[in-house]
């Protein structure tokens, strides 16, 4: 009997764990898919109206105006009058798949201990069944780049696409960028430490910067040695200093980004993107000059400085856009997993707030990709680029119409269902049912 009970109890776990698993990846494209009568909005500003795309072996064939072509619709066709078809968006210096849930620590895989951990790559720790990364498909976010987090030098990302069986299946440009914590020049004081909360100039900061510039130093020198020893944090730095590897570097501060304008020119660093730069507005000349740009932190914040416009961060991606700066947009901070899903609303935001609207787009598809590298293959609607894409009803910078009825990563149809509409399902019934009775 007691051997029965167990075997009841597994199998009811087994049930209970498949009800909730994440939806299964979908197949590889088998036949050619034509999505005719849609307004494609290309990610570069570019708009076609009553369009015609074509999606074969995960590539996009042909993107026209329909009524400019006599040609046969090939394959499956998928009537899109009316709806609007976007580039996948791309979600940047996100913690997707690392972290389950926050309270929960055996679900929290973002951080290791140590300031200068070059060699840790988040992409190994990537969680593909994840239930919040499920969530960011049915709001067009397709794409992401996985970051670490703590330390001085968090690590490498990786970019990933969002429907894979495994780590290896989903990642799109493995081991991206490294990831630096610039120190802040200023620190508010430790309260729980019995110390004034008022801001004071950080002490430790030329301390820290040496540190790093010291870890630079000694990672040249050992790459340029014998390499007997295996350094692995050195080791890890090659590709940094063959300009194979971005280098992210996480600072608001104008002083700050003034310090890694000069830090990327001593250490003659091919490729160095600004994260969050909110500051960045008041030095954008030496920023265009440096060809650095700047992923902005989410619009949907109030300002850090009581002097501010209200609605600076609002408008901070359209001015320095305005300014020749390269931006894209991330949303880092509170709640950030569960907040990525709202990226094409902050692009809406920042259209809302004076950015033309294809402009704002660009911000989550075309200029995400360039930051990122991985324009040659997606961000922007194109021949001979990936079939990833989505179909909404309406504008999907609204969170009113942005309601997907399809969405194709590399050509192949995904499933748009997640364990968020499954109870919404489940629970509008319950009240529909109880309504009629």
């Amino acid at each position: 009997m007691k051997k029965l009970n167990l075997y009841i109890g597994l199998l009811s776990l087994l049930f209970c764990g498949n009800s909730f698993a994440q939806q299964t990846p979908a197949p590889e494209q088998a036949e050619a898919i034509s999505i005719v009568g849609a307004t494609a909005h290309i990610g570069n500003g570019e708009v076609i109206e009553n369009s015609l795309i074509i999606l074969e072996d995960g590539r996009i064939t042909e993107i026209i105006a329909a009524d400019l072509t006599k040609r046969q619709y090939p394959g499956k066709q998928i009537d899109a009058t009316g709806k609007h078809v976007y580039p996948g968006i791309i979600a940047p210096n996100t913690t997707l798949g690392l972290v389950e849930i926050a309270s929960v620590k055996a679900t929290e895989d973002q951080d290791e201990m140590g300031d200068m951990l070059p060699n840790v790559r988040s992409l190994i720790a990537y969680n593909t069944e994840s239930k919040i990364v499920e969530s960011m498909r049915p709001n067009g976010v397709l794409l992401g780049q996985v970051v670490p987090r703590g330390g001085l030098i968090s690590g490498t990302s990786s970019i990933v696409q969002f429907d894979a069986w495994n780590w290896e299946d989903a990642a799109v440009k493995a081991d991206d960028g490294l990831h630096i914590n610039w120190p802040d020049s200023f620190r508010r004081g430790r309260w729980w430490r019995g110390e004034d909360p008022g801001l004071k100039p950080n002490k430790e900061y030329t301390e820290e910067i040496q540190k790093l510039s010291d870890f630079f130093a000694s990672s040249k020198a050992y790459l340029n040695g014998d390499r007997n020893d295996q350094n692995l944090p050195f080791l890890a730095m090659e590709k940094v200093f063959s300009g194979d590897k971005k280098v992210f570097i996480h600072a608001d501060g104008e002083k700050e980004i003034l310090d890694i304008i000069q830090f990327k020119k001593e250490n003659e660093l091919s490729s160095v993107v600004i994260v969050g730069g909110y500051d960045a507005l008041a030095i954008a000349s030496e920023l265009k000059n440096a060809e650095i740009p700047v992923l902005v932190n989410r619009p949907h914040s109030t300002p850090d400085n009581a002097y501010e416009d209200y609605d600076q961060p609002y408008k901070l991606a359209k001015l320095l856009h305005d300014a020749g700066v390269m931006v894209g947009l991330e949303s880092s901070g509170q709640m950030e997993r569960m907040n990525t899903r709202n990226l094409p609303f902050y692009a809406g935001t920042v259209a809302a707030f004076g950015m033309d609207k294809e402009d704002a787009l660009s911000l989550i598809t075309a200029n995400n990709a360039k930051i990122l590298g991985i324009d040659n293959d997606y961000g922007t609607l194109e021949k001979g680029k990936s079939a990833t894409l989505f179909i909404s009803e309406g504008d999907a910078l609204d969170m009113r119409t942005n309601i997907l009825s399809h969405a194709f990563i590399d050509g192949r149809e995904l499933s748009l269902e997640t364990h968020q509409t499954e109870l919404w399902k489940r629970y509008s019934k319950k009240y529909s049912e109880q309504e009629s009775e």
